[in-house]
């Protein structure tokens, strides 16, 4: 059962913006909030393509969870093989840190030219560490997505080269970004930092959006000639971070133009209105056998639409339960959820949960409410 509410009306129009998301080269987009999970814009953001260095994103996933539980030290000290060397060191014309052959690199400088240099190098050195193979990491790698419910990316090794099977999509990019962003901000903190220097090389951070004063705080960037330019964007703005992810773009020129403008867009393109504070009545669920007829829903968070400034009339919200509920309720049983929808998509989603108890009702009531039920699906049916 579905329960409309249009928005629009109470949030008047103001001037369009010059740019919209919908004009992007990118084959795959998605635009979220990190604060409430809320979708501003997606475009085949289940679709999948090749991650290029993106993937390192789940391999410092896996090095910063083993970190966190201690199975790892930053000062441990890892040796650069030859297949390292040859595959993602100098030898190999990718990008790479200029680890040594046959050295010791501690596992701090590691994780920076994973993340500052993208140095393939220094991926291939962690997994060989942590799992002795690369394809054995890569079995890691794959065991934690599936922990984080990223089902639609598969991994075949830590660096992103080209391999078959090698896979992410937008969707699962933005969920690995914001878990990274949220459950380990010491260590995310250095997808910031402007640059890192190993074997007497300096390097400059290779995510251009750290330069274009857009308050980016991460992450990367990605090219396979199969699947073209990626990036991964964080930006935090007055206290608001907002993640972006972009494939398939045709040009470096145009991965850094469009990801600008998708995030000015994002920054400007709406009004944040708060609808329900906590424990606020949203709406009300039918109850089936119960001493009452109804019960009220409420939220346990803040219940947050993201308002577009230039079409207001897109906005609206749904309550949706599979209804009549069943009596007993418990007080603060789940039965239902709030869809903020803008145009037909889905922007986010809120629990709501019963406001009180209902208990069941009389013989009399219940076998009214069933006689209803009977009649009222007899009709349905016709």
């Amino acid at each position: 059962m579905a329960l409309g509410l249009s928005l629009g009306a109470a949030f008047p129009a103001t001037a369009a913006e010059p740019w919209a998301p919908e004009q992007t080269k990118a084959k795959q987009a998605l635009v979220l909030d990190g604060e409430t999970g809320a979708i501003l814009f997606e475009k085949d953001a289940d679709q999948p393509f090749r991650p290029a260095s993106l993937a390192k994103l789940m391999t410092m996933e896996v090095v910063f969870e083993a970190l966190e539980t201690k199975k790892l030290a930053l000062d441990q000290n890892f040796r650069v093989s030859d297949h390292a060397w040859r595959t993602g060191g100098a030898p190999s014309g990718t990008s790479t840190m200029f680890a040594k052959l046959k050295s010791d690199v501690p596992l701090e400088a590691l994780i920076r030219g994973t993340i500052v240099q993208a140095a393939n190098d220094a991926a291939i050195v962690i997994a060989e560490g942590m799992a002795g193979s690369e394809e054995a990491f890569a079995g890691l790698m794959n065991e934690r997505a599936r922990q984080l419910g990223l089902t639609g990316s598969t991994f075949v090794n830590p660096t992103g080269l080209p391999a078959e099977g090698q896979k992410v999509t937008a969707r699962d990019l933005v969920a690995l970004a914001r878990h990274i962003e949220e459950h380990h901000p010491d260590l995310y903190r250095i997808y910031a930092e402007p640059q890192f220097e190993w074997n007497k090389i300096t390097q400059r951070n290779r995510n251009p959006l750290l330069q274009e004063g857009l308050g980016a705080t991460g992450m990367g960037t990605g090219y396979t000639e199969a699947s073209g330019y990626s990036i991964v964007g964080v930006t935090e703005k007055e206290g608001h971070t907002t993640f972006v992810v972009l494939g398939g773009l045709p040009s470096i020129a145009d991965r850094q133009a469009d990801a600008r403008r998708m995030i000015e867009w994002a920054d400007g393109a709406f009004r944040r209105e708060t609808l329900f504070q906590p424990g606020q009545t949203v709406g009300a669920a039918a109850v089936y056998g119960g001493l009452v007829p109804s019960v009220a829903m409420v939220a346990r968070e803040p219940i947050r639409a993201f308002v577009p400034q230039a079409k207001p009339e897109e906005a609206s919200a749904r309550i949706v339960y599979d209804g009549p509920i069943q009596a007993p309720v418990a007080a603060g049983q789940k039965i239902g959820h709030l869809d903020i929808l803008i145009g037909r998509q889905v922007s986010v989603s809120y629990d709501l949960f019963a406001a009180r108890a209902v208990e069941q009702g009389t013989f009399a009531g219940r076998a009214l409410d069933a006689a209803q039920e009977l009649a009222f699906g007899w009709i349905r049916a016709l």
